[in-house]
């Protein structure tokens, strides 16, 4: 299949080669110190046969000699277990680490508006369980084969030249476990990959219920929120259940007709050995030792195919996933805005018939401030984010400086732009790493977003090593927002986006957090707002009226105010002067 029929193919390349890139001398000794580790195993089994003749009287070696081979084979097998079991870890680590590596570094690859359309569940279920079976069943199972591989040709060739009539039958019978067990291996796969969407369907489920667990508790939902766990987890513990039961069902027609192999190999050579009396002690030995190595391939490899297959289909799943509209290339708009940001005729629609925006057409100058406001649903979040790109289906036109958002390289836009919610995302880690994004910043300016941010009194206070806790929950919500303000002044984005980002604070912390921002200079302020105070909104270069999905008024405060329309209207409201 060519990568055009299957845009997916390149990414399942690369996701293969992940496990080998700067491995494969890892690789090789650990197959190789394998390999010595089965050949031992072998050489054991003809030794045993040559102290059993010695004991019968066949004497072909001394004793004294095959001891001493014993023990030069006990020590080459001892010393290629211990170098084998680190080589085997470290690849395995590499392997794992590299293709960790390479999945979160394509998702970053993807562009806002793909990201958010997709169910992130998939790619927790992807770097997590999916990864530990592709390590038990598809890596590890790689020197599994080489061994079991190796002993079963190895002993194949002995018994051959023990007796080629013996071997012969042992071979016929072997094709009964073979056919049996590929059988069910494709089945089995089917099965590896519905576990791992039932798995994504947990986890996204599992994600909701914890970060939604106040409103459970304060709406005493616990009784329906059990319930859906309940179900979650029922649904992908069955699966993991059929899978498991296949798979035991093919280690059982494995085993069975391993048996059956091993018992009429057995019973032909009792035949061969009365009827012929040409088989020596040690050889009956040797044959019951090889015989174990014979079968257990033909029990086992079978198995290790099917769970290779199984892992196999895991990757492809994650391949398909991650060929979604990677965005390469664009154009370079340049890190400052130094005309406006034009937007023409915009229209669009979460589901098609049901436009969220209607015919919007603004322009927003450069190093101006704006405040968006009206009623919630208005579409004013939506506005914000499609001038981020986080949708590309619309009408209309947003440009930059002249150029089309659509044509813009991610990079290029990102450098320019900022968007700060109100939900603010706070790292585990560090008051410098969350402002600085975990890059190198030189102090002082670290020191000047800090001060324009208003954080100068939490940083005295604890510090900039301080740790933030899991989501910032050791920080107020007003050291948050301070704390987001920091990060895109570090940044030096040219274009500053808000979306409510005071609506979970207190009067007078959003008071404070709003002037931060309408004291900052040389930067465009668009603001998504609620708060209708006469102080700030006085501030705006110019404030939007949103109704509907449309604008309605536009201009200053006091221009708003003596018009008396809808705007009028809003104040009233917000500020307890009366009714509509």
């Amino acid at each position: 299949m060519d990568e055009k029929s299957n845009p997916a193919q390149p990414f399942r390349r690369a996701l293969s080669k992940c496990f080998y890139r700067n491995n494969t001398g890892r690789l090789i000794l650990t197959a190789a110190l394998i390999a010595l580790m089965g050949l031992c195993d072998l050489a054991f089994s003809y030794l045993l046969m040559l102290i059993i003749n010695v004991a019968a009287g066949d004497v072909l070696r001394p004793l004294t000699e095959i001891t001493l081979l014993c023990v030069f084979i006990f020590i080459a097998y001892i010393l290629a277990y211990v170098i084998y079991r680190v080589a085997f870890s470290r690849f395995i680590r590499n392997a794992v680490r590299q293709y960790k590596d390479y999945v979160f570094a394509e998702l970053l690859k993807k562009n806002i508006s793909t990201f958010i359309s997709e169910d992130t569940g998939k790619y927790l279920s992807a770097l997590t369980n999916d990864v530990a079976s592709i390590e038990t069943n598809y890596l590890s199972k790689i020197f599994s084969l080489i061994m079991q591989l190796l002993t079963f040709f190895g002993a194949l060739v002995m018994m051959l030249y023990q007796s080629w009539q013996l071997t012969i039958v042992a071979i016929l019978l072997s094709f009964i476990p073979v056919v049996a067990t590929l059988i069910c291996g494709t089945r089995l796969a089917d099965i590896e990959k519905e576990v791992s969407v039932q798995n994504e369907g947990f986890m996204g489920s599992l994600k909701d219920l914890l970060s939604g667990f106040s409103v459970i508790k304060s709406f005493k939902a616990e009784t329906e929120a059990m319930e859906q766990f309940k179900n979650s987890n029922n649904h992908i513990e069955s699966v993991k259940y059929t899978r498991r039961m296949t798979e035991q069902l093919v280690n059982m027609l494995s085993t069975c007709a391993g048996m059956f192999a091993q018992f009429g190999v057995f019973i032909f050579g009792a035949y061969i050995s009365i009827t012929s009396n040409m088989v020596k002690p040690g050889v009956t030995i040797l044959f019951m030792q090889l015989m174990n190595y014979l079968i257990n391939p033909i029990n086992i490899i079978p198995s290790i195919l099917a769970n290779r297959k199984a892992s196999r289909t895991l990757i492809e799943k994650l391949a398909d996933s991650l060929k979604e509209n990677i965005r390469h290339g664009g154009i370079n708009i340049g890190n400052d805005l130094s005309d406006c940001i034009e937007i023409k005729n915009l229209s669009f629609a979460y589901e098609k018939g049901n436009n969220i925006l209607n015919n919007i057409s603004i322009k927003f100058e450069h190093g101006k401030s704006y405040a968006i406001v009206g009623n919630s649903g208005c579409g004013k979040s939506t506005l914000l984010n499609l001038m981020m790109n986080s949708y590309e289906n619309y009408e209309g036109s947003i440009t930059y400086d002249g150029t089309e958002l659509h044509t813009i390289d991610s990079d290029s836009l990102y450098n320019l732009i900022s968007l700060v919610q109100q939900n603010v995302f706070v790292f585990n880690s560090t008051i410098r790493n969350n402002i600085t994004m975990f890059r190198n910043f030189d102090d002082e300016k670290v020191k000047d977003a800090v001060k324009i941010s208003g954080l100068e009194e939490l940083v005295e206070l604890k510090g900039m090593d301080y740790m933030c806790g899991e989501g910032g929950k050791g920080l107020s919500g007003g050291e948050r927002q301070r704390l987001s303000i920091a990060r895109c002044l570090l940044q030096g984005a040219s274009v500053l986006l808000l979306d409510e980002v005071t609506a979970s604070l207190d009067a007078a912390t959003a008071f404070e957090v709003t002037s931060s921002i309408l004291n900052m200079e040389g930067c465009t302020r668009i603001a998504v707002t609620h708060r209708l105070e006469e102080q700030l909104l006085n501030r705006y270069d110019e404030i939007i009226v949103m109704r509907g999905g449309r604008i309605c008024e536009k201009g200053a405060f006091y221009d708003l105010m003596e018009r008396k329309e809808y705007f009028y209207s809003l104040y009233n409201v917000a500020s307890g002067a009366g009714p509509l």
